[in-house]
């Protein structure tokens, strides 16, 4: 007596949940670092930044908003390892007490300098290598797709969080990046950002979140540095029988987390 062959017909139910459909938000087939901003976790798969892909940052400049998006999950993500966060062909200096007073400590940085591209790209492969480093942030204008695919297969094989930044004239190129974004300065708050999810596992998101780029600290921050020099213009301008009477003592120091950049933790006040 044979065995009975195999039914030809399949079970729809069990197999309903292993279907992605185009028009749902996907779900996460890998560990997830949350990004630390709740409208954009609710719109990421899984809720937060990918571990083992590549996300792909687009921007005009390429320091603009880089700490304000990616600081909370680095914060994270070093706090729960052991290894340093590595940036490769980073526009400018980053400057550790700033990062420090937001929870990454300065030794947690390493930073990789090199105008060339092929450097650039060895240093991340090298890095995406290392099963100590807890995120690669590289700066890549002139990579290409074969180049970007290597890349993504190197944060594949080895579970790392991988964010690479371009121009965003690459945006209507392909890209091998599992997550795509667009960030710019919001046009009507100064406080905002605009980010535009391009590529996603799920439906097109037509209209950019907008994400505060400065915490509340860094807000009030500001605004009694601003104070401050209103107040030492008026001490400068005014007569000296009408001056205006001297601010409360306080220390504030002014500090750059990029040089020359003029955003949020680009620029900024910490009290001392």
């Amino acid at each position: 007596m044979g065995l009975p062959s195999p039914s030809p017909f399949v079970d729809v139910a069990c197999a309903a949940h292993k279907v992605w459909r185009g028009d749902t938000l996907g779900q996460a087939d890998a560990q997830v670092v949350g990004t630390g901003h709740a409208l954009l976790d609710a719109q990421l798969p899984g809720g937060g930044w990918p571990v083992g892909a590549m996300t792909e940052v687009l921007q005009a400049t390429p320091e603009a908003h880089v700490w304000q998006l990616l600081l909370p999950a680095l914060v994270r993500a070093v706090a729960e390892g052991s290894g340093p966060v590595v940036l490769i062909g980073a526009p400018f200096e980053p400057f550790g007490p700033a990062l420090a007073a937001h929870g990454l400590p300065v030794e947690a940085l390493m930073w990789v300098r090199s105008d060339a591209s092929a450097a650039r790209l060895w240093a991340c492969e090298q890095a995406l290598r290392c099963a100590d480093v807890a995120a690669v942030l590289a700066w890549l204008p002139q990579a290409r797709p074969a180049e970007l695919r290597r890349l993504q297969l190197a944060a594949a094989q080895h579970e790392a969080l991988l964010f690479v930044f371009r121009s965003d004239a690459m945006a209507q190129s392909a890209s091998p990046a599992r997550l795509r974004l667009h960030v710019a300065a919001c046009a009507e708050d100064a406080e905002l950002m605009d980010v535009q999810i391009l590529k996603r596992r799920g439906p097109p998101l037509d209209t950019p979140l907008m994400l505060p780029s400065r915490t509340s600290r860094m807000t009030s921050l500001l605004m009694a540095g601003q104070l401050r020099r209103r107040q030492r213009r008026l001490e400068i301008c005014s007569p000296p029988e009408v001056s205006a009477p001297a601010p409360a003592p306080a220390t504030v120091v002014r500090i750059d987390a990029w040089k020359g950049g003029a955003r949020a933790l680009d620029r900024l006040a910490v009290a001392a």
